[in-house]
Formats: structure tokens, sequence, C-alpha cells
């Protein structure tokens, strides 16, 4: 299966074979072991062994720790490529400028208006839930295009607030 991973700037294509335990990357062959035991992955690349921890994927972005030091990694598979290629937003992609109420509380502001300009991690709302306010922050850059929520609404756990449409 293909895959290409991309490293800050460093892009890779990678074609994995999981039966026979090879992978290939521009066009130089090796051989690979992987394995889950207690909670922890190990990765053997020919006579050296990778422990691989705190191993975190959220949609095709991939965090961990290889023998203590931290990587960030988005990795899109055959699918996600052709989707890309053929212009269209895989199910995740297409969720992710949704804002959506983390829990039950009470919606105290709404800091935009439809048409801002946001970027990823900017205050857009604040919930009050459990006597506590919580900031609310846009979970990318882009544009708000819908507000579905309005101040002083109570909303449930996965209630939508509001929509914001990706930059790039």
């Amino acid at each position: 299966m293909n895959f290409k991973v991309e490293f800050g700037e460093k892009s890779l294509e990678i074609d994995i074979d999981r039966e026979n335990g090879q992978y290939s990357v521009g066009g130089n062959e090796n051989s690979f072991q992987f394995e889950k035991q207690n909670g922890r992955f190990y990765l053997r690349k020919g006579t050296k062994l990778y422990t691989l921890d705190n191993v975190k994927v959220e949609n095709s972005s991939v965090e961990f720790s290889i023998d203590g030091s931290w990587y960030k990694a988005d990795v899109k598979d055959e699918q996600q490529l052709l989707l890309d290629k053929l212009g269209f937003k895989s199910a995740a992609a297409a969720s992710e400028g949704k804002l959506d109420s983390p829990m039950p509380g009470k919606i105290l502001d709404i800091m935009v208006a439809e048409g801002d300009e946001v970027t990823k991690g900017q205050p857009v709302a604040i919930l009050e839930a459990m006597k506590m306010e919580n900031e609310l922050k846009s979970p990318v850059d882009g544009t708000v295009v819908k507000i579905v929520a309005e101040v002083g609404q109570s909303v449930e756990k996965k209630t939508p607030i509001l929509e914001i449409e990706a930059v790039g």
C-alpha cells in the first residue's frame, strides 16, 4: 500500500507490503517488523529496534516519540491521495472546520461573525459548563461561513456551534 508522509518540510512516498514485512522508499527496499506489546509499539528495521511511545492519531496526523524524541507527521494513504487528486475531501477533512460543543453547557459569547477570517487556535466562543467558562477555539485557519448557535442557548455535547471553511 502506498503512503505519502510529510515531516515538516520533508515529504516521502513509502510503499509498504505488510504481509512480507517489506517497505520501499525512493526505490530502496528494506525489511521491517512492527509489533504492539503492552501498549508500546516496537519497530525493527534491520538490526535496529525502535520503541514508539505516546502514539496519538487524529485524522491523518500522527504524533509519537521514538526513544524519547518527539515526531509529528501527516500520513495519507492511497484513498486519501486519490481524493486529494480528484479535489474531494475525506469525511474527516470535510468536518474539520465544524466546531461542536465539547460538553453540555450554555453559550455565553460568540466572538466572531459570519465572514470573519480566523486562525487555528483563535478563541471563537465562550461556553459555560460546570460553573466554568471555557474558550472554544477555531480548529482550522479559515473563514466563518455559518454560526448555528446563539448567545444564551443551552447546548448538549456535540451540538454544532459554528462552521469554518478551511483555507488551503
